[in-house]
């Protein structure tokens, strides 16, 4: 569990989350017959401890035209199938065992006491609860706020710190509106990831899911077929610092996309500039060799002055984003001015907006801006920044809370910190998408020019992932990460600071009436310039036209 994690109380539904039905079992009573007494009035009386299972049974068996004694075998052939979800308390104890004891563990359910008093018989390790609330003990029962209420009196818990789950979405409803963190138990993956994502350290888990994978981040393609190839080792290595992790293909010279035999493509695949210009500025190769190698780049450039992809004359193919990375190289050694042409090219590809559809060789709109960034960051060119740093704010701001994979939110978000601009809203979205392994789920990067087949890599996504989160941080000291600072920012994105501080009425009305008098102000004052300033220029400009 992370230190930094704002969570330090976890309460569980103890029906259909830490236990479930048999799907085996056989009631002499129909299952919808069954829901209907589990929803009945008679039945919620009896889970808040005020009537007997004797006069419960009675009473249902009397509504439903059912014999008591076919209600009170159906129910114990019902108790005796239960089946404790070892999976998810294993998880449950596992966190709480990482947690120096931070963290607090209950369950609170509708449950009759006798029931309840069956349940204990359960092999289960009853220890690891630091408290149970059943609706017998309390008197009140879920969704109810009487019952939450209690059961954050009994304990201390502060709600916001709180994680709550329940099946039933009235349950999370409820909890919800008190200040806790809610989530339905409709899907145990989902429900597992986000008690790892909630409790532990994002940028931690994820170096340990590189660790682990050290070495074997391959790259995969949308089809399921893995691939070996630097360019994403490269980028990984860059955004880690950490040669350990990566496969490279050692080169003097120039660098090919692939790591042997070329797949899904011609059997001979020619070195490219792209993967070149990346091999040279993140290895950092010897000026000499980096200057041959620009030498000859300058000969792959076609009559518009647009730089090309291939080291093959016969592979004429020229793409954005591989652009932006040769004048990457080039600037970084002093030689940006010749590819001036190129620059203004990749200017209006900006300007124009003519990315949003991704390019011939990259997925997304964040690829091509976030490559542009990386250009500014590394060849730290005031006339360059001046050229490209404004247009490219506009434009990354744009796509702020677009749809994206966790590889273009990650690039969004660390393009948003080395600019300078505040980016809660991906941050929120790309924090879920941490895996139960660490690592973070597979973005597409690249994609095969001529049939469109998608590549991507869950190394390069993670590493870019914990980059934008460090990154982030560090430039907006806050926790951004902490969910404490979620809900602060999200509070300060959708309330107004006058309703936030809860003022009397008497206070909200001065104020909306401040409001509207500021806005009649302001109107006021626009109405006059116009009068007093710009009607007597426009008179006098006529006079002057028709009396010349």
């Amino acid at each position: 569990m992370s230190s930094t994690s704002n969570y330090i109380t976890l309460i569980f539904d103890i029906g259909d989350v830490l236990f479930s039905w048999s799907p085996q079992t056989k009631t002499s009573i129909s299952p919808n017959v069954l829901r209907k007494f589990l929803s009945s009035p008679t039945w919620i009386d009896y889970e808040r401890g005020r009537i007997s299972q004797t006069e419960c049974y009675a009473r249902v068996g009397g509504e439903f035209s059912v014999d008591p004694t076919e209600v009170s075998r159906a129910f114990q052939d019902a108790r005796d199938s239960l089946q404790s979800n070892e999976e998810l308390i294993s998880v449950i104890r596992h966190l709480k065992a990482c947690s120096d004891g931070m963290l607090h563990v209950f369950a609170m359910s509708n449950i009759s006491a006798p029931d309840y008093e069956f349940l204990r018989t359960k092999p289960v390790d009853w220890s690891l609860f630091d408290g149970i609330f059943t609706s017998a003990g309390v008197g009140e029962r879920k969704p109810n706020l009487g019952f939450y209420n209690a059961v954050i009196s009994s304990t201390g818990a502060d709600p916001s710190r709180t994680f709550f789950v329940d099946d039933k979405m009235e349950n999370v409803l409820s909890a919800r509106s008190l200040g806790m963190h809610g989530i339905v138990f409709d899907d145990h993956r989902k429900v597992v990831r986000a008690l790892y994502n909630l409790l532990g350290d994002p940028v931690e888990r994820g170096r340990q899911y590189l660790t682990v994978n050290a070495k074997k981040l391959l790259s995969v393609t949308d089809n399921g077929i893995l691939l070996r190839e630097n360019f994403s080792q490269l980028l990984i290595l860059e955004a880690t610092d950490d040669r350990g992790l990566v496969d490279l293909t050692d080169t003097h010279r120039m660098w090919n996309f692939f790591q042997g035999k070329p797949l899904l493509t011609t059997e001979e695949f020619p070195f490219d500039l792209d993967t070149t210009s990346l091999g040279l500025t993140v290895m950092g190769s010897p000026e000499d060799v980096a200057h041959s190698v620009m030498d000859d780049m300058l000969d792959y450039i076609d009559d518009d002055g647009i730089i090309q992809t291939y080291f093959d004359h016969r592979r004429p193919r020229f793409d954005p984003v591989v652009c932006v990375n040769a004048l990457t190289l080039f600037y970084s050694y002093g030689r940006g001015h010749q590819l001036n042409r190129t620059l203004h090219w990749i200017r209006e590809v900006l300007l124009h907006r003519a990315y949003l559809d991704g390019t011939r060789y990259y997925a997304t709109p964040e690829c091509f801006l976030y490559f542009l960034g990386r250009l500014l960051e590394i060849s730290n060119d005031v006339y360059l920044a001046a050229y490209i740093k404004p247009l490219l704010i506009e434009r990354i701001q744009e796509r702020i809370g677009a749809d994206g994979d966790a590889l273009a939110l990650s690039m969004r978000l660390k393009l948003c910190a080395y600019l300078g601009l505040r980016n809660d809203v991906d941050l929120r979205t790309l924090l879920p998408l941490q895996c139960e392994d660490g690592g973070w789920e597979i973005g597409w990067i690249y994609k095969y020019g001529s049939s469109g087949i998608r590549i991507g890599n869950r190394g390069l996504t993670t590493s870019l992932a914990m980059k934008a989160i460090q990154e982030m941080q560090q430039r907006f000291p806050s926790p951004l990460s902490s969910p404490s600072a979620r809900k602060s920012n999200l509070n300060s994105l959708t309330t107004p600071s006058f309703i936030a501080a809860s003022p009397s009425a008497s206070t909200r009305q001065d104020l909306v009436l401040t409001t509207y008098f500021r806005r009649g102000l302001r109107r006021s004052l626009l109405f006059l310039t116009v009068q007093y300033l710009y009607i007597p220029v426009l008179l006098r400009l006529s006079v002057s036209i028709c009396c010349p």
